[in-house]
């Protein structure tokens, strides 16, 4: 028995390995020719945020990824005031993030026209591409929270870090920015316990359909 079970793991260890090793190289191809096709896109939104509300075009952010690791990640700017985030999110949780907590940014006042527009459609999400081809980030999986958030997971909280964070995820078409982080971190561990190609390509289809309907966004 303590054999059979041993040839298990191992089989099972090969299969993740083999997923693994076939979603990063899916991903390599998949956002170079997203990232070719969509260039003249990324001319026309960069033109857009630039006349309509100055530089720079893209915001930079750092955000937490795959084994609390730091990255910036790359979105086109939305908002007029794109600074002092750590002063606008400074938390004092001791027990891990409330499951009710709800991340909504506090000065949507200062969001453009245009960022509404962007927003409502993922379209700022568009150069996060290039995070996917450098490989800090998956097509799919957990979105990355940032580093004020995150240092306050509990253990439990943190199994959603044994993946690389995603474009999108199984929380986004669960409910995108309108679901509870209680249920985000539900919907995240539940990814991460089973991945597989037919749930990447259910979560890519999901996502494409409320992407269309411009649903849940913020």
């Amino acid at each position: 028995m303590e054999k059979e079970s041993q040839h298990n793991v191992q089989l099972k260890s090969m299969e993740v390995n083999k997923y693994q090793i076939i979603k990063r190289t899916s991903d390599i191809i998949v956002s170079s020719m997203l990232i070719c096709c969509c260039i003249p896109v990324y001319l026309i939104i960069s033109f857009w945020v630039a006349i309509s509300s100055g530089r720079p075009v893209l915001f930079k952010q750092i955000r937490t990824g795959k084994g609390f690791r730091q990255f910036t990640i790359y979105k086109f700017r939305s908002m007029e005031q794109t600074s002092h985030l750590s002063d606008r999110h400074a938390y004092c949780w001791k027990e891990g993030v409330p499951d009710h907590f709800m991340f909504k940014t506090d000065f949507d006042e200062t969001v453009t026209t245009v960022g509404k527009v962007l927003r409502k459609y993922s379209l700022d999400e568009l150069p996060q591409l290039f995070n996917v081809l450098i490989g800090n980030m998956s097509i799919v999986g957990p979105r990355p929270e940032i580093p004020q958030i995150t240092k306050h997971y509990s253990l439990y909280q943190s199994k959603r870090l044994m993946v690389k964070p995603g474009m999108t995820g199984y929380a986004q078409i669960n409910g995108r920015s309108e679901i509870s982080h209680g249920k985000k971190i539900e919907f995240d561990i539940y990814y991460v316990e089973n991945q597989s190609f037919l749930l990447d390509i259910k979560i890519i289809l999901s996502t494409i359909v409320l992407v269309v309907k411009g649903r849940g966004a913020f």
